[in-house]
């Protein structure tokens, strides 16, 4: 194909890439300016800013540290994932709901998407055992940094997937204390407040949050309560940390709609047209989510030997409703973790083992998605899904400056599933190893480069091996991954050093899972999934900037600029030579802002400049067309205590699509389509303790 490119040349251009840059670069750091949280001092479990990212370093590929306390808004997962290389992140429904997250592709093709990343919380998966989860569960204000582990560079026993893993760390003791309020377009509104205390060996945290939305498109209403609490024990050579929430989100679902309606009426449903079917108001599609998660872990040890140990249970209560089926989820899952770590001369070792389980009932309900009238219950599973993993990772200091990294990672991931109302199931096993192998190169203080080779696996959810009454039988999703790449300072000696990060990746995947629309369903929410037939090729480069520059006056210009390319391709098969659907090619944001004193002003884009198709069979005239969404942030400082912020979005009220079903062959009169948000203004208001 013309606009291809092989993975010769891709790995060539990374090459001289490398060799371009070594006489202008200086000291490794993140993506994000280091800005250290302020409190207590950190720990072993609750590592600093500046500690998480020497971790980073030592990882031989792509990685994110983020700050969310340090963001104008902190609600969402998009307000925290902003201007951040490699992540992508859709919105879907536009208020308070569940985003499509991407990373390197993984888990796109699921929708809504709820695999391919495994999700942390302060080092405990809180994702269920068969790898599924519910995005918007999470409460990005609560976490002092988000470490963001791409691709088989996650650091955890149970990681293996292509999209890798993101670990959020809780804000403890008087980190923190807040009580802040915002409000805005669509009917926005949401509080939030925190406090904490700390003694020489005893801290604890308590937050509460209420957000709500009435959405910018009819029927997308939303809300979400978070309460969240911590306590912690350290004394010499031990730590001791428990960690307990709870939260309730629902929201209504307008879906989707056909192309030409979501550029000429995005703020409409199936319903609000004559003959629409379905109909959204009838039908009524919505997500009721209920979480409880208790957790702790312990720490022994110091830095040349050390132990670990993790355990977690959380209860989930979900409802998933789309306009033809109901979908009832409740069901507990257990986890455990421990590792081994420590020091030989020049050998770094980790021994770790995970294991987690999911016992889950769900039931599945049909109903009329015109008139929206329940029928009789199809199936009531019993579902149990279980993952024992083991790993040996082991890091190999050549000099001071060169050092060789290999993790073998060992899973059996189990996945039953029973029909009680028929006695049919299926029971289906898969053991695989994940072994990876990089190289870490530090020729200076202030500039790193490396280079990895590695192997992930991904075993269906329920969610893919459901359908209907039946079960289907699917295979691992499997990719070996080619990685280069670096991160430095650039005139780290000058008064505006810039910090600058790049990884470029080739995956040759085989058996990738595939959902698509299913054809035959008028509605637009069924879906078939299964495995590709022949092998995928997804490839990229991931590129971050940030820095300041001089301004004529007093102040300075704080910039940051994240690229994401995003290259999916099948090779073979069905689709041979066509794009894979549902990620952009190109996804640019970038934000200046002028500082002086307490003051922030600026402008930001978010820019995806070429239309992505839709389904599979890159059907022209069904794509979703490139976009720019321009915003603009005005933040005030007054004193350490109290911080103001008003943010504008989407300017110029420019109609766009944020998202869509992905199909084979997705057709003009068929609903597929999720509109994006128009122009919105959000305020708020925080008072720091």
């Amino acid at each position: 194909m013309p606009n291809s490119f092989r993975p010769s040349r891709f790995t060539v251009g990374a090459a001289l890439c490398c060799l371009s840059l070594p006489a202008l670069c200086a000291d490794p750091v993140a993506t994000l300016p280091t800005v250290t949280v302020t409190g207590e001092a950190a720990t072993p479990l609750q590592p600093s800013v500046y500690q998480e990212q020497l971790r980073l370093d030592r990882v031989p590929g792509g990685t994110n540290l983020i700050t969310p306390q340090t963001e104008i808004g902190t609600s969402t997962l998009r307000d925290v994932t902003d201007f951040q290389p490699g992540i992508i992140v859709q919105e879907f429904f536009g208020g308070i709901d569940q985003p499509r997250i991407n990373i390197r592709g993984s888990g796109i093709q699921s929708n809504p998407v709820n695999r391919g990343v495994l999700l942390l919380q302060d080092g405990l998966p809180i994702n269920e055992a068969d790898g599924s989860f519910v995005i918007g569960l999470l409460e990005p204000r609560n976490a002092s940094l988000i470490s963001v582990r791409r691709g088989a560079n996650a650091l955890s026993a149970g990681a293996t997937t292509l999209g890798g893993e993101m670990d959020f760390q809780s804000l403890i003791g008087t980190q923190g204390d807040v009580v802040s309020v915002e409000g805005g377009s669509f009917g926005r509104l949401g509080l939030h407040a925190a406090k904490g205390f700390t003694g020489d060996q005893l801290d604890g945290r308590f937050s509460i949050s209420h957000d709500k939305s009435d959405g910018y498109r009819h029927h997308s209403d939303g809300e979400r309560t978070n309460l969240s609490a911590n306590f912690g024990v350290r004394g010499d050579n031990f730590e001791n940390r428990t960690y307990l929430s709870y939260t309730d989100l629902k929201f209504d679902i307008p879906t989707v709609i056909p192309r030409d309606r979501a550029y000429s009426d995005p703020k409409s449903v199936m319903g609000d047209y004559s003959g629409d079917a379905p109909n959204v108001y009838n039908s009524d599609p919505n997500r009721k989510t209920r979480q409880l998660r208790l957790a702790n872990r312990t720490y022994v040890g110091n830095e040349n030997l050390n132990q670990t140990f993790g355990v977690y249970w959380q209860s989930i209560d979900d409802t998933f409703t789309d306009p033809s089926s109901s979908t009832a989820t409740t069901g507990n899952t257990w986890g455990a973790q421990w590792q081994l770590a420590g020091k030989l001369q020049s050998l770094d070792y980790r021994v770790a083992l995970d294991w987690a389980r999911s016992d889950m009932d769900r039931e599945l309900t049909p109903q009329n998605p015109v008139t929206g009238n329940r029928m009789p219950r199809i199936a009531d599973f019993h579902l149990q899904a279980e993952n024992r993993s083991a790993l040996l990772g082991l890091e190999y200091h050549l000099t001071p400056q060169l050092s060789l990294v290999g993790d073998l990672k060992y899973t059996q991931a189990i996945r039953d599933a029973s029909n009680r109302d028929n006695g049919m199931g299926r029971d289906q096993k898969w053991s695989y190893a994940s072994p990876k192998a990089g190289i870490v190169w530090k020729p200076a203080d202030t500039m790193r480069w490396y280079a990895n080779i590695s192997r992930s696996n991904e075993a269906p959810t329920y969610w893919e091996l459901l359908s209907g009454a039946a079960v289907n039988e699917l295979d691992l999703q499997r990719a070996t991954t080619y990685e280069i790449g670096g991160d430095g300072r650039l005139f780290a000696d000058t008064l505006y050093p810039v910090n600058w990060a790049i990884s470029l990746y080739h995956s040759n995947v085989d058996d990738e899972l595939m959902e698509v629309a299913d054809p035959t369903d008028p509605s637009g929410s069924k879906s078939i999934v299964y495995n590709y037939s022949d092998r995928t090729v997804h490839q990229g480069i991931e590129a971050g900037l940030n820095g300041s520059l001089p301004s004529p006056g007093a102040g300075k210009f704080d910039y940051r600029l994240a690229y994401t390319y995003s290259d999916f391709r099948f090779r073979g098969g069905e689709f041979d030579g066509n794009r894979i659907a549902g990620v952009p090619r190109h996804v640019l944001s970038a934000e200046i802002l002028y500082r002086l004193g307490g003051w922030q002003i600026g402008p930001n884009v978010h820019w995806m400049p070429s239309d992505t198709y839709s389904d599979h069979m890159n059907t022209q005239g069904m794509e979703q067309k490139s976009y720019a969404l321009l915003g603009f942030k005005v933040a005030y400082q007054h004193s350490k205590n109290w911080t103001a912020w008003v943010q504008a979005d989407n300017l110029t009220d420019k109609t766009y699509v944020s998202s869509y079903r992905i199909g084979r062959q997705n057709k003009p009169a068929q609903p597929r389509f999720l509109p994006g948000n128009g122009r919105s203004i959000s305020a708020g208001l925080k008072y720091q303790f």
